[in-house]
């Protein structure tokens, strides 16, 4: 039977420390090494105490720093020398980011793990928004998918396009700046009218954040005008239009007013 100590694997939510669960918080403070990915905020890597190792393990497309493979052997590794291992992670770690995958290597392995869930991007990003996921009236239901699929050939991403191209529930849409043209074609392809409202929300919770409001026909190219990157988060249904009148979060205006404080 294993002596190791369990592999923490951490959700770190969306961006803003505020947001943490109070066991993650505890745990990145009590942890030896932090592994770590690409979206956790600096504001996150911030709570990590002066001397816990911290390990980069972050991931784009097209371009993995530690292939998902080596991490998962590392996270054994680390857990077999018996250090406190914390796997920080963006957002929910069983929400489009392979926390799954990793806890399965781990049982595989005879390694004890938990999993601390985090806020994902859907909920919270779009709350600062001021986008509802539902509402009376606009949408009965959501649907979360991603837009990033393994491997480079399947071009319509494996998705039902049919079921999604609902009217009257909320599609929203992870790491789906790649595909969008290829997102907004197929969904109007299926029905899905192209004046459905359509939000683009990069760096959601933070200082950083942008949002685009539009619609499902006008999305790409509005993206593309503003310039934005990933982490942006897709919404695309009648919430989406909510937001000019709910959106309450404005960083550039909290910053301009902390720096003439």
């Amino acid at each position: 039977m294993t002596t190791s100590k369990p592999v923490y694997i951490v959700g770190a939510g969306p961006g803003d420390p505020d947001l943490l669960t109070v066991k993650a918080a505890r745990l990145i403070a009590e942890a030896d090494v932090i592994v770590f990915d690409r979206l956790i905020s600096d504001e996150v890597m911030a709570m990590v105490p002066a001397g816990t190792t911290r390990i980069y393990a972050g991931k784009t497309a097209k371009n993995h720093h530690m292939p998902q493979e080596d991490t998962n052997e590392l996270l054994v590794k680390l857990a077999k020398a018996g250090h406190l291992v914390v796997r920080l992670k963006g957002g929910d770690p069983f929400t489009f980011a392979r926390g799954g995958e990793e806890a399965l290597h781990l049982a595989k392995k005879g390694i004890p793990f938990e999993i601390v869930p985090g806020i994902t991007a859907a909920t919270s990003v779009t709350a600062y928004a001021g986008i509802p996921l539902t509402h009376r009236g606009k949408a009965l239901g959501v649907r979360f998918v991603t837009g990033h699929c393994q491997g480079e050939s399947n071009t319509d991403l494996a998705l039902n396009w049919k079921s999604l191209a609902d009217p009257d529930t909320t599609l929203v849409v992870y790491m789906g700046l790649t595909n969008l043209d290829t997102l907004r074609e197929k969904l109007i392809e299926s029905g899905l009218p192209g004046d459905t409202p359509a939000a683009a929300i990069q760096s959601g919770t933070t200082a950083q954040q942008k949002t685009v409001l539009t619609t499902l026909a006008q999305l790409p190219e509005r993206v593309r005008e503003e310039g934005l990157r990933p982490p942006t988060l897709l919404v695309i249904g009648r919430v989406a239009e909510l937001a000019e009148q709910l959106a309450w979060f404005h960083p550039a205006e909290e910053l301009d007013h902390e720096a003439h404080g």
